[in-house]
């Protein structure tokens, strides 16, 4: 593959408190806030608390999922009375750091969250991007204590509803196995670490860095699993089995147990070897998850440099 040339990464924007009860992004907003208007070399930073009224209440989102309302379409509705908090909130946001599409919206958007499922530290990111599979191998390379993988989410820029893609490139960072309202030492200095070497591989493409290309892993959803449910009251009547649960990422195969019902019987997979993700994660049980499924595939990168003037 030919090498590919990126024009400079002079604006990097780090957002934490997206969900106001995950906590190591906004904690590392508020270190990186003593160090105001930091200036990196090459990189000026941006820190941005996302949802400032849901990380006062301690509580995921006030009024609807911040995280969901970065489409286009949403963010170019008109803002009314009857308009969410969150909704007003994404659009001060795009226009903060975007406007989303356009040439003046931040160079690249790193967007900080935990998770209570046992995920380690994963790249979140949309559609093929080459420079965030770059940071992501990079990452990879400089991070021994806990797995680092990636899920790539296919969408078009459009309709990608994280905030991460208010960017010209951007990425969520998802890291547990943290409960929600708490901050863990581990999972805040690994994030930390994971923000630093980004700023660390910022710096080193603007300087002319060439970085080599190769192959890497990244996963794909496929489908997501419901828990089951009595039919009558929509009540889940069953549990993540405890052979699946902090198993993220580990394959599974037909007839490995997925759930263990409340009257003890064992729900089993079935169907094809998929890899679970998000499992028994305590935010979706309102959107109706039990965890994700999905593929491992192996990705060739191109080389990339610094575009020459």
């Amino acid at each position: 593959m030919e090498c590919e040339s990126l024009p400079p990464l002079s604006r990097f924007a780090i957002s934490g408190g997206t969900h106001g009860n995950e906590w190591a992004g906004v904690y590392i907003f508020r270190e990186l806030q003593k160090h105001k208007a930091r200036e990196a070399d090459s990189v000026s930073i941006t820190t941005v608390l996302s949802n400032p009224r849901a990380v006062e209440a301690c509580r995921r989102y006030i009024d609807t999922d911040l995280n969901r309302c970065f489409t286009e379409d949403l963010l170019s509705s008109p803002i009314t009375d009857s308009s969410t908090y969150e909704m007003r909130r994404a659009q001060e946001l795009n226009a903060q750091l975007g406007p989303k599409g356009s040439e003046e919206a931040v160079d690249l958007l790193c967007d900080l969250h935990n998770t209570t499922s046992n995920m380690g530290l994963c790249i979140i990111f949309n559609s093929t991007d080459w420079l965030i599979l770059h940071i992501y191998k990079y990452l990879q390379s400089k991070i021994t204590s806990v797995p680092v993988r990636a899920i790539q989410i296919d969408e078009p820029c459009s309709q990608a509803f994280s905030l991460d893609s208010l960017g010209k490139h951007g990425f969520s960072i998802e890291m547990g196995p943290q409960p929600n309202g708490v901050l863990r030492a581990d999972i805040f200095n690994t994030m930390k670490n994971a923000v630093d070497l980004t700023i660390e591989w910022l710096q080193q493409f603007n300087s002319g860095t060439t970085f080599e290309g190769g192959e890497v892993e990244t996963y794909t959803t496929e489908k997501k699993m419901d828990y089951p449910r009595d039919p009558t009251t929509n009540e889940i009547t069953a549990a993540i089995h405890p052979q699946l649960q902090d198993n993220d990422f580990k394959l599974l195969r037909p007839g490995d147990p997925i759930f263990l019902s409340f009257s003890g019987e064992t729900v089993r997979h079935e169907g094809e070897e998929l890899y679970p993700f998000f499992v028994n994660e305590c935010a979706y049980y309102e959107k109706g998850t039990a965890f994700s499924l999905g593929r491992k595939i192996t990705r060739t990168v191109p080389s990339i440099s610094l575009k020459k003037d």
